[in-house]
């Protein structure tokens, strides 16, 4: 079945291959996921991580998952990914942004379901979902939670103030 045992000639460990995928050790150049992500999101996240190189199928359709799981975060329904980014799109989204949800929608689709895109041909695609899922966490996430926290460490005088001119109650 082309099994290989190979032996690194730095660290002198074993590694074994079938065929050109390595299978032990499990080594992946995937990106950390962003600290920001909720655990049970990260969870997804490094699953897809630890399987990428085994199979790249059930790793993009677990980042098509963890896509899902942001968005309910976001506080979008999290039921039906292309709703809920009609829905962002509708209330302003960027165009780039709608393209990485987008992206990894689709390419999540298509590893469980027969489409154009066979990911066991170009696991490259799979491995860029990562970033992008990263991506789309700072933004929705990263980014709020940040400005979050400067905002709300302003004087109460001058958050009043800001409060008084957009017209909101004090």
């Amino acid at each position: 079945m082309n099994y290989s045992i190979a032996q690194c000639t730095h660290c002198k460990d074993l590694s074994f291959w079938k065929r050109e995928k390595l299978l032990f050790p499990n080594v992946s150049t995937v990106e950390e996921a962003n600290p920001d992500l909720p655990d049970d999101i990260k969870a997804d996240y490094n699953e897809a991580k630890d399987i990428l190189n085994t199979s790249p199928r059930s790793s993009a359709a677990l980042l098509r998952l963890a896509l899902q799981k942001i968005l309910a975060h976001i506080g979008e329904k999290g039921n039906n990914i292309n709703d809920d980014i009609k829905n962002l799109v509708k209330r302003g989204l960027p165009a780039q942004f709608q393209q990485a949800l987008d992206s990894i929608r689709v390419i999540g689709n298509n590893a469980v379901h027969p489409g154009q895109i066979d990911l066991n041909d170009n696991p490259e695609i799979a491995r860029a979902l990562f970033g992008l899922l990263n991506v789309i966490c700072h933004y929705f996430i990263t980014q709020p939670k940040k400005i979050a926290e400067i905002y709300g460490a302003l004087p109460e005088k001058d958050l009043n103030n800001i409060a008084k001119r957009d017209g909101a109650p004090t």
